[in-house]
């Protein structure tokens, strides 16, 4: 009898333990959970993905294939408590860092995984180095733990079929144009202006190398629908030739800095020039004012003279004749004979 009981008691604490005790759960401050029953994931009625917001950045063809439904995501704490036939999976939502070279499917690609190979649009192939930051979508863990088998490897041949497609379109901004200054013959041209038309894809993508990030944060706004994983910035840091090619292209680069530093310092003397012009011009007619204004008084003082009286005009010139003999100190006369 007593050995009955034992048995009794030894089932009942092994099934508490092992399915009461075991069952209760908690999750942490950077996870979320998604438990699923006989292996279906607990769903908020018939809601999709495409009813939310991250679905915007999908077209018609995409919304046709990723369209999931919204699971109930179990938040940050505890305990909670799961059956034995339910089962928890748990995910973390901490924003996480990876080099875009990496590879998760071979370690030794892309040169062991530091540095992406894509070419340009002048056939020159080209190697990339940069770091992507990514983390999984809360608004649509279906997508992560249901949808794809291995989402990291989606979203990172994702991003680097789009980078490459990028870098072997890209194009510079067109320089604006330049106008001519009103005082100017024809137009100076700037350093930039005057070798767009000699420029080189590596050299272009370098200059432009936030517009390409920018690029590619908008490229990318749809992995967050389609995979479960939202890509919160990709941080190219470096483009480098290849050796073969970098000692061209730094001797091409140094005469395009000697052509730009020509124009400038070419462009800096004409400026010179106008300026030294325009200041002599305001020079001479403000020396041309100050000997026409004294004039200008003396007719308007002669004017009034005169219509004060017939006599006025000629006791004045009499004046001044008096004036002048006084400060002279030969005067020739004029004698006429009768």
């Amino acid at each position: 009898m007593s050995i009955l009981l034992g048995v009794i008691v030894g089932l009942t604490a092994w099934f508490l333990t092992r399915y009461l005790v075991a069952g209760i759960y908690t999750v942490n401050q950077n996870e979320r959970a998604v438990k699923t029953r006989f292996g279906r994931a607990e769903r908020v009625g018939n809601a999709t993905t495409l009813q939310d917001p991250i679905a915007e950045h999908l077209d018609a063809e995409e919304r046709e294939r990723y369209c999931y439904p919204q699971v109930r995501v179990i938040p940050p704490g505890g305990p909670y408590f799961k059956w034995p036939w339910e089962k928890v999976h748990k995910v973390s939502v901490a924003t996480q860092t990876i080099n875009m070279a990496c590879d998760p499917e071979n370690a030794s690609a892309n040169q062991q995984g530091t540095m992406l190979e894509a070419v340009t649009k002048d056939q020159l192939n080209t190697g990339l180095t940069g770091q992507l930051r990514y983390r999984v979508s809360e608004r649509n863990l279906y997508a992560y733990l249901f949808g794809v088998k291995r989402p990291i490897v989606h979203v990172m041949g994702y991003f680097t079929s789009v980078l490459r497609e990028r870098i072997a379109n890209f194009e510079a901004p067109p320089t604006p144009a330049v106008e001519p200054h009103p005082t100017a013959v024809g137009v100076i041209p700037t350093p930039e202006s005057a070798t767009a038309a000699m420029g080189v894809s590596i050299n272009d993508l370098r200059k432009n190398l936030r517009d390409i990030n920018e690029r590619m944060d908008r490229e990318c706004k749809c992995s967050e629908a389609r995979y479960g994983m939202a890509l919160d910035a990709s941080l190219i840091t470096g483009i480098d030739p290849p050796r073969e090619v970098e000692a061209a292209l730094a001797a091409i680069n140094t005469a395009y800095n000697q052509v730009s530093s020509d124009i400038s310092l070419a462009q800096a003397g004409a400026d010179q020039r106008v300026v030294q012009s325009r200041t002599a011009v305001e020079i001479e007619t403000l020396k041309a004012q100050a000997e026409v204004e004294p004039l200008k008084a003396l007719a308007v003082q002669l004017g009034t003279l005169k219509e004060s009286g017939p006599d006025a005009l000629q006791i004045y010139l009499r004046n001044v004749r008096l004036k002048l003999f006084t400060q002279a100190r030969r005067a020739v006369l004029e004698v006429r004979h009768e």
